[in-house]
């Protein structure tokens, strides 16, 4: 069976809109920050809408274009016990182009949530949060328009400095999905 010519530079162009979603598991660590302790845990369902804002930019392998990411989000937290998260962070991402169906990608954003954690754990006192994010991830062409997505974050939750205590909650956020390409809809 002949392997099919298709790039993700021929769908990835200015104007192409993201419509997907993924859903990870995050983990906190103590390895960055100062926090006393990793026992949190969440999964998070991230639905995503994207906007490519430029045509290719540079050549060879780091031929890309960067794209523009609405990402709303829900976390259900399981340790150290029940409680939620719900708000949502604005990414850009840089698409890597010259990889054939592969198409490589890195993200970094910033946002805000609501969370019933605090005042119940000690590195937050307040329930409005903000997040930073990044990392880097992969999106599969299964056909022209359908990718599968992969990709792992470090993923930040802090008050910024808004409450009495603010070591913040520094997580890995591992995460799959799918997302559907289209012409532009605005």
């Amino acid at each position: 069976m002949a392997e099919s010519s298709f790039a993700a530079r021929d769908a990835m162009t200015k104007g192409m809109v993201e419509l997907g979603g993924t859903v990870g598991y995050a983990q906190a660590t103590t390895a960055l920050g100062n926090a006393s302790s990793a026992n949190r845990s969440a999964v998070f369902i991230m639905p995503r809408v994207g906007v490519v804002l430029t045509d290719p930019l540079g050549t060879g392998l780091w031929q890309g274009n960067i794209e523009l990411v609405v990402q709303p989000v829900f976390a259900r937290f399981t340790k150290p016990f029940a409680a939620e998260a719900a708000g949502g962070s604005f990414l850009f991402k840089y698409n890597f182009l010259s990889f054939g169906r592969w198409m490589p990608f890195w993200d970094a954003g910033a946002g805000m949530i609501w969370t019933n954690l605090a005042p119940r754990i000690s590195e937050q006192s307040t329930q409005f949060e903000f997040t930073l994010e990044t990392g880097p991830g992969v999106h599969y062409f299964v056909t022209d328009r359908l990718t599968w997505t992969m990709g792992v974050r470090l993923h930040h939750i802090s008050n910024g400095g808004l409450g009495d205590r603010n070591t913040g909650i520094n997580g890995v956020l591992p995460y799959v999905g799918i997302s559907f390409f289209t012409p532009g809809l605005f």
